[in-house]
């Protein structure tokens, strides 16, 4: 009787069944660390990236180059390397890099300046439907749903042709064509705030709802939102670039990235370097601009995420 009152002994493990010494909270501080270095890796490659289109272009005016449209037509297709231009020369003489690097600058601040709109108008938008709801919440929905149906690139050209392909316009129609991402977020985010203590707070203390969601809710959500506009950055540049190449973008003198690669398509044969430098400058942006919003998002998901445990 006394044996059978006994706890069981425990089991032996056998010669080859060692217990491991890696625990779960190991697993998962091994994970968190994968993740927190290719976090890392993105950032720094896309600043990287970024930066060597970013910086020269911002100094095209103060660099020793040629002026981008001085030709001389007894240095016409240059190869790259050649009596000093690094990029070559084109069909009419002119330095191709000081014609990438001036009409980088057009090309950056049309996007520059269509993020910065179409921004302000998806937060604006997004936060008032998520948090007020009901008709306005079905007018911004109608809206977003109307726009993301129409075909892009046609829209563009369609408002283009009617109202002429200048910079003030262009910017507006690339910032009204991507509003609608930054709206949906900003939605979705602002009708999880509304849900929280705090948002029940300050309506016990009597505050304006306007002020609410402009003191309180936009400010929380802001920051999630804002890599969303950078991310459309790298597609702003794609946008203007294709509208400046199919004809439709900023006209001469201004030399857009866009315009570069359409003038020099011809030649593309025997001189490469007219389509394929310009083209490598456009990629290597929207690559950096990707990679950098993308580690920022991951930073900003890594971050929330450990102050909600």
């Amino acid at each position: 009787m006394q044996g059978a009152l006994e706890p069981p002994a425990p089991a032996q493990a056998g010669p080859g069944t060692r217990p491991s010494a890696v625990t779960a909270r190991d697993l998962a501080r091994a994970a968190a660390t994968r993740r927190r270095r290719s976090a890392s890796l993105k950032l720094w490659t896309g600043a990287v990236c970024t930066l060597l289109v970013v910086v020269p272009v911002a100094l095209a005016q103060v660099l020793p180059l040629p002026g981008a449209g001085d030709q001389d037509l007894s240095r016409r297709r240059l190869a790259p390397l050649t009596d000093g231009h690094l990029f070559g020369t084109d069909q009419l003489g002119r330095d191709v890099l000081s014609r990438v690097l001036h009409g980088g600058q057009v090309s950056l601040t049309v996007g520059v300046l269509a993020v910065v709109v179409s921004g302000l108008i998806g937060i604006v938008a997004g936060a008032a439907a998520g948090y007020y709801g009901r008709w306005v919440d079905a007018v911004v929905s109608r809206l977003l749903e109307a726009q993301m149906s129409l075909p892009l690139l046609m829209m563009l050209l369609l408002v283009v042709a009617l109202f002429g392909p200048s910079v003030t316009v262009i910017t507006c129609v690339i910032a009204i064509a991507q509003w609608p991402e930054v709206a949906r977020l900003t939605r979705s985010l602002v009708l999880v705030e509304r849900e929280k203590p705090y948002v029940a707070a300050a309506q016990v203390l009597g505050l304006p709802r306007i002020a609410i969601l402009a003191r309180h809710v936009i400010p929380n959500i802001v920051r999630q939102a804002s890599l969303v506009v950078l991310l459309l950055l790298a597609q702003a540049v794609l946008l203007e670039s294709a509208l400046s190449y199919l004809g439709a973008g900023p006209q001469r003198p201004f030399a857009t990235w866009g315009r570069i690669i359409s003038d020099g398509q011809d030649y593309i044969t025997t001189s490469w370097w007219l389509v394929t430098l310009p083209g490598l400058v456009i990629v290597l942006l929207v690559v950096g601009v990707n990679l950098l919003g993308d580690g920022l998002r991951d930073r900003t998901r890594r971050r929330t995420t450990e102050g909600s445990r």
